[in-house]
């Protein structure tokens, strides 16, 4: 056990700080779609990170006395579901194509029953998946409000914000100014295509998946290790107590987190550029 001063302390939590900012700098925050969220539940997700951040930064305090310990503690507990490297996004993102595929192969199946498109649209929301229903609507709502159907096709493809459903969207909104035959056989193959894709992401998927398991793997070891260093032989690791030791420790710690954010960053998925990007609002 070290007795540590109040600038001391100042300074270690400075500096994890300091790092905290870089990372998040030069990573930045990824929005989470598909999840509506309120100030309230927010709130209550923050503050329950916190606790735990605050009740874990405290304990290693007490236990060890290195402030850039606790610090990584505090950072640790809000980055823990950074390193499923947007696992959560993945998901949403093959949900909602599978809601597309079958969207499709339903507008497709009414479409041959000699419907048009404006009929076929409205019918189709029925079949459709919970995470298009909302969107859907709205783009009826659109048409009874006598709005152009090119338009109400180009703001409900800024609203699903997807590049496959802009491939959809795109022979949709040729079919309404061409008004020509094919259109069953194209949503078919755009269908297919859909079905496809989802395939191949969800091996994707699925390698990534053991990839991430093994990094946090990899962090919970690393901590446990160093726990039992800590508690069981203090002399090994003594040296780590004085102000060299917390600056090399720091340089430990910024190494791994650097090393855990470009292992996110490689497993992350970032998305086509869309065809149909701002078409709403021209």
């Amino acid at each position: 056990m070290i007795t540590l001063d109040p600038l001391t302390i100042l300074s270690g939590a400075a500096a994890g700080g300091g790092l905290f900012l870089l990372i998040l700098a030069v990573y930045g925050l990824r929005p989470r779609p598909d999840k509506p969220t309120n100030g309230r539940q927010i709130l209550k997700a923050l503050s329950t990170r916190a606790a735990i951040a605050g009740g874990s930064a405290a304990l290693i305090l007490v236990v060890t006395g290195w402030p850039v310990m606790a610090a990584g503690a505090v950072l640790l507990v809000f980055a823990w579901r950074g390193m499923s490297g947007g696992a959560k996004e993945e998901r949403a993102a093959m949900h909602r194509l599978e809601g597309l595929a079958a969207w499709t192969e339903s507008l497709r199946d009414t479409i041959a029953g000699a419907a048009g498109l404006e009929q076929a649209i409205p019918s189709s929301i029925r079949a459709a998946a919970p995470e298009l229903r909302p969107h859907l609507r709205a783009m009826v709502d659109r048409l009874h409000t006598r709005m152009a159907l090119q338009d109400a096709l180009r703001l409900f493809a800024d609203e699903l914000d997807d590049p496959s459903a802009d491939l959809v969207i795109a022979a949709l909104i040729l079919n309404s100014k061409l008004r020509g035959p094919g259109l069953r056989d194209v949503l078919g193959a755009l269908a297919v295509s859909a079905r496809e894709e989802l395939d191949m992401r969800r091996r994707v998927e699925a390698e990534r998946r053991s990839t991430r398991r093994s990094v946090q793997i990899v962090v919970v070891t690393a901590l446990v290790f160093a726990g039992l260093l800590i508690v069981f032989n203090p002399s090994y690791v003594a040296e780590y107590g004085s102000l060299l030791g917390q600056a090399v420790l720091l340089v430990v710690a910024g190494l791994f987190g650097a090393g855990f954010a470009w292992m996110r960053r490689l497993a992350r998925f970032d998305k086509p550029t869309r065809l149909l990007m701002g078409g709403g609002h021209g």
